[in-house]
């Protein structure tokens, strides 16, 4: 589940899945090791749904001005 919200959010954003490791894990290779089986900590989960959330505000929040 939460892989699929990081696909979706990569697919979306545009991001390529090594700088979003970097930004929410300093790990360029979280979403491959992810993609092999890696579970996150239940830590990083909350760190990588809040970076999503927070992201997709921002995103929401600068197309709503750019309309205006």
């Amino acid at each position: 589940m939460l892989l699929l919200q990081i696909e979706n959010f990569l697919l979306q954003s545009g991001m390529s899945w090594t700088r979003f490791g970097r930004i929410v894990a300093h790990d360029p290779r979280l979403v491959g090791d992810m993609r092999n089986g890696r579970q996150p900590r239940p830590a990083l989960t909350r760190r990588i749904i809040a970076f999503i959330t927070t992201h997709h505000q921002n995103t929401a929040t600068t197309e709503t001005t750019h309309a205006l």
